[in-house]
């Protein structure tokens, strides 16, 4: 027999999610390694179908030779391009960081703009990199970042039903906070790197599993009975 879950609202259910990832993970932060807020955009920029750790590989380097947004908007194309091979699309990538950064210096006095609308004129940039960028850099938490493991995640927990990262990002914005969207994202994304794969999700050691619909957890021999509940069934004991 399955067992049988009940739960209260998908807010309430978000809400306790959250509580949980915060003692999971209390010190979970942005991954890629900056100094400026320029050097943030273009580590997101390069972290798309990239891992972070791969992009820390690549920005001491990058950096090291174009620091800031003039040094990059003046660079030689082609040595940007070397410069992030590694990263993968590296082409476009490269493009679109020149494209961004002289942007930056021609339209917006050589600062990173500190307004979505702004950032979303860039090259190269979405919601997702505006909302690392906005959160990390300036403290502004616009928006949910949805990456692959916040899309995924989101999904099996039943707090989504859609695909579209933007789709998503309403969604969750419905459901959490705001002073938490930012490090719902980053909690999560721990979370889906650590336990809840994309493959093989470890279900029977996660501490959200009795929250998730997902969930393949272990099944019993005999018939439980559902009870009357107003909260939130309390995380099993481990």
């Amino acid at each position: 027999m399955s067992i049988i879950r009940k739960w209260s609202s998908k807010q309430q259910r978000a809400l306790e999610i959250l509580i949980r990832l915060k003692r999971l993970y209390p010190n979970a932060t942005c991954t890629l390694n900056y100094e400026t807020p320029v050097q943030l955009l273009v580590a997101t920029i390069l972290s798309a179908q990239c891992t972070d750790e791969r992009v820390n590989q690549v920005t001491p380097l990058l950096f090291g030779r174009f620091p800031d947004a003039v040094a990059i908007a003046t660079a030689d194309l082609a040595e940007l391009e070397t410069l992030v091979r590694s990263t993968g699309f590296y082409r476009n990538k490269a493009k679109n960081i020149q494209a961004a950064c002289r942007m930056i210096m021609e339209k917006f006095g050589g600062k990173v703009p500190k307004r979505m609308e702004q950032l979303l004129e860039l090259p190269g940039v979405a919601r997702k990199t505006a909302n690392v960028v906005l959160a990390h850099a300036y403290g502004i938490n616009q928006g949910v970042t949805v990456d692959t493991h916040v899309k995924r995640l989101s999904n099996r927990l039943g707090l989504t039903e859609h695909a579209d990262p933007i789709r998503i990002e309403r969604d969750l914005i419905r459901l959490l906070p705001q002073p938490d969207w930012e490090n719902w994202s980053i909690r999560l994304i721990y979370h889906g790197r650590a336990v809840c794969t994309a493959r093989n999700p470890k279900c029977d050691a996660c501490a959200l599993a009795d929250l998730c619909p997902a969930a393949n957890l272990p099944q019993i021999d005999s018939p439980v009975q559902e009870t009357k509940s107003s909260g939130i069934v309390p995380a099993a004991k481990r």
